[in-house]
């Protein structure tokens, strides 16, 4: 119960990681305010969160849109009357390519939700963070270690919230706020099950055989599961990280060593 009786706001829920990390700051004791677009997905984290005991705030946001951001925050603290951790899982994936031919107003739409969506929601909820001595987690991912095949557009966007969270951490640790990142590497989920089918297809392989290849390239011979990132994040939420800000911690089983 790392997080009892804590309030957790939790951007970006989907029914993969965003799922994971709401049940889990739920299963440590927080209650959870869920924000994303799609409002059946968080009806249905809603229930999981509540079957822990534990209470759900839904609020159906595009946190590109800045009155709902602002509705988001707003709804938040006056349901709960405070906030302990906010965890930026809210991306937006941008087109793949090289940079000589990449989709440049779908890279500039990329860099609007990953980027300066999340930290518009960030200083709306700096004021309450900062009456609860809380914390900030962003959920960033391999891409800032390591090149890959026309992925540079992801790899700049995430850079940039790496350079966003750094920078916060200095800024606002001198008023007791932690900054803090979680970076996983390929996480073992539905997308990745689904890609892994269609690139076996492909090849004439199994899901299974795509996993393995994948899986070997990491000391643990295994993906993370979204189990394993949210609990990166639970713990860096928690006192147990109370003089860790500034950090990133990798999730990705020993694929890459940082």
């Amino acid at each position: 119960m790392m997080l009892r009786d804590k309030v957790v706001l939790v951007s970006g829920v989907g029914p993969g990681l965003g799922r994971s990390l709401a049940v889990r700051c739920a299963e440590n004791g927080a209650d959870v305010v869920l924000a994303a677009r799609t409002e059946s997905t968080l009806d249905s984290v809603a229930e999981q969160v509540r079957a822990t005991g534990r209470r759900a705030l839904t609020v159906p946001t595009d946190i590109a849109d800045q009155s709902a951001t602002e509705q988001l925050a707003e709804t938040a603290l006056s349901t709960f009357g405070r906030l302990d951790c906010l965890v930026n899982s809210a991306f937006g994936f941008p087109p793949m390519g090289t940079f000589d031919e990449v989709d440049i107003e779908g890279l500039r739409a990329a860099i609007d939700v990953t980027l300066f969506a999340t930290l518009r929601l960030t200083r709306l909820c700096v004021p309450a963070l900062v009456e609860s001595g809380g914390n900030i987690v962003m959920i960033n991912s391999m891409i800032v270690r390591r090149q890959e095949d026309k992925l540079g557009g992801y790899r700049l966007t995430k850079s940039a919230l790496m350079s966003l969270s750094q920078t916060l951490a200095t800024e606002l640790g001198p008023r007791g706020v932690r900054v803090n990142s979680v970076a996983p590497g390929r996480i073992w989920d539905e997308r990745a099950k689904w890609y892994f089918g269609y690139l076996g297809e492909q090849r004439g392989l199994s899901a299974e055989d795509i996993y393995n290849e994948y899986a070997e390239l990491a000391d643990l011979r295994r993906l993370p599961e979204p189990d394993s990132v949210a609990n990166a994040a639970v713990f860096l939420a928690s006192d147990l990280a109370n003089a860790i800000t500034g950090q990133c911690l990798d999730v990705n089983c020993g694929e890459m060593h940082h």
